[in-house]
């Protein structure tokens, strides 16, 4: 199957998206699940004492990742078929 120059930018671009993604995912720390929250271990120097803490952080997780992954590729293989040329 030959593609069009249309297509070979569509499949590109497509491309490109996939690995921004995967390059902010590893950005975020390459988490497996997506992290609202983290736990934080704090001492009180007064007392001498650490206590642990939860803190609103968000972490972008794998599953995130893979889910826009699975819709660019669903995307781009309707647009790769739509601009199909007709001629043999």
């Amino acid at each position: 199957m030959k593609i069009n120059r249309t297509q070979r930018r569509t499949l590109f671009i497509g491309l490109i998206l996939i690995v921004i993604a995967l390059l902010v995912w590893i950005g975020f720390g390459g988490e497996i699940f997506t992290k609202t929250e983290i736990l934080i271990e704090k001492s009180d120097e007064f007392l001498g004492t650490s206590y642990k803490e939860w803190k609103d952080k968000f972490i972008l997780g794998l599953d995130y990742v893979i889910g826009f992954i699975g819709v660019v590729v669903i995307l781009v293989s309707i647009l790769l078929w739509k601009q199909r040329s007709k001629s043999n």
